[in-house]
C-alpha cells in the first residue's frame, strides 16, 4: 500500500471485510451487522479499489478469500481489536464520575462524622472533587452555595429533596478525670444540686439544652451552666477536656478518648440527620453519585447502636 492509500484508507471497511470473512458470505455477514447486503458488497468493493487488490471469489455458495484476504485478516483483526478497545476506553471515560460537588454541614457533622464518609468516597470516586461548606444554615442550598447538605433537622423547602439517613442519640457525658474528680451522678437532679458541686457546659443564647430539661420537668436556668458557649467545637473540646458534663450526639463520643455517656435513663429525645439536595441538580451524575454514597455510608458510619431509618420525602408534596 503506498504512502498516498494510507492516507485515504478507510478504517471503517475492515469490519465488513472481517465479517465477511468469518460468515463465508455476503448474507451472512449481513445478517451478524444487521445490515444490508448491497451495502457489504459495496464495501468489500471499496476495499478492494483502495487496496488494488481482489479479497474474495464470488461462488455459487457464497465467497471464498483469496490470498491478499488472507494476507491482510490477521492486520485486520488487530485493527478491529484495537477498535475496540478504543470504543471500550470512550465507554468508559463517558461513564466515569468526575466534577466538583459542594457539601454543606454542620461544624459537629463535619468535624466528627463526615471525615471518615470523605475519606472513603475518595477511595471509591477519585475522579469527584468534594467542597466541604461548613454551615449550619439549609439556606446555603436554596441560594445553590452547595449542592448537597447534611442537616440535623428536616428541611422543610418544597424545592428541596431529603432523606432520612437516622435517630441520632444525645447522651448526657464527661470525661473520665473530671468524674474521678467529681463523682458519677445517678440522677438527673444531682446535676442540679449545688451541693454536688457538679459542672455544666451549656449554650450561652441557644436555648436547646434549656428546653430539654424543662420537657423533662426541670426547672433550669442559665445560671446552672458555670461554662458556655454556643460554638459546637468548643463545646465539644471543653467536654473533651473535663471541664464538665455536657450534652452531645453519641457519635462525637468517638472522637474523644475518655469522655464516656452517663445517666442512661435520663430521657433525651434522639435528633433527626437529614440528607438534603436541590430538586433541580439532584439529576446530575456527579451530584447523584455522592448524595447516593453519603446515603449508605453515613448509617454504616454511625453504626449498629445509631440505626437509620429508611424513607426518602420531598418536601412539601
Amino acid at each position: 500500500m503506498s504512502p498516498s492509500t494510507f492516507q485515504t484508507f478507510d478504517w471503517t471497511l475492515v469490519r465488513s471485510f472481517l465479517a465477511v470473512l468469518d460468515a463465508g458470505s455476503l448474507m451472512g455477514a449481513a445478517r451478524s451487522l444487521g445490515a444490508q447486503q448491497p451495502t457489504l458488497s459495496r464495501h468489500i468493493a471499496e476495499l478492494e479499489a483502495q487496496l488494488g487488490a481482489a479479497l474474495f471469489e464470488r461462488t455459487g455458495r457464497g465467497v471464498v478469500p483469496t490470498a491478499a484476504a488472507l494476507a491482510i485478516a490477521e492486520a485486520a483483526r488487530e485493527m478491529q481489536a484495537g477498535a475496540e478497545r478504543l470504543a471500550a476506553g470512550l465507554d468508559r471515560q463517558r461513564q466515569s464520575t468526575t466534577g466538583t460537588v459542594r457539601l454543606a454541614a454542620s461544624q459537629i457533622a463535619a468535624s466528627h462524622l463526615l471525615p471518615p464518609v470523605l475519606a472513603a468516597l475518595r477511595e471509591a470516586e477519585p475522579g469527584i472533587q468534594v467542597e466541604l461548606v461548613v454551615s449550619n444554615a439549609i439556606s446555603n442550598l436554596l441560594r445553590r452555595e452547595a449542592d448537597i447538605a447534611v442537616r440535623m433537622a428536616r428541611p422543610d423547602q418544597a424545592s428541596l429533596v431529603a432523606r432520612k439517613l437516622a435517630d441520632l442519640p444525645i447522651v448526657a457525658c464527661a470525661h473520665e478525670r473530671y468524674l474521678a474528680r467529681h463523682g458519677m451522678p445517678l440522677a438527673p437532679a444531682e446535676l442540679l444540686d449545688a451541693a454536688r458541686g457538679h459542672t455544666l457546659i451549656g449554650y450561652e443564647r441557644d436555648d436547646t439544652i434549656l428546653r430539654g430539661f424543662a420537657a423533662m420537668g426541670f426547672a433550669v436556668e442559665h445560671g446552672h451552666f458555670m461554662l458556655r458557649t454556643d460554638d459546637q467545637l468548643a463545646y465539644g473540646e471543653l467536654i473533651a477536656a473535663g471541664a464538665g458534663i455536657g450534652f452531645s450526639a453519641r457519635y462525637c463520643l468517638r472522637s474523644w478518648p475518655g469522655v464516656v455517656p452517663i445517666l442512661p435513663g435520663l430521657p433525651i429525645p434522639p435528633i433527626p440527620c437529614w440528607l438534603a439536595v436541590h430538586r433541580e441538580i439532584r439529576g446530575n451524575a456527579v451530584v447523584r453519585r455522592v448524595f447516593d454514597f453519603l446515603g449508605a455510608m453515613i448509617p454504616e458510619v454511625l453504626g449498629a447502636d445509631e440505626p437509620a431509618t429508611a424513607g426518602v420525602a420531598r418536601t412539601n408534596e
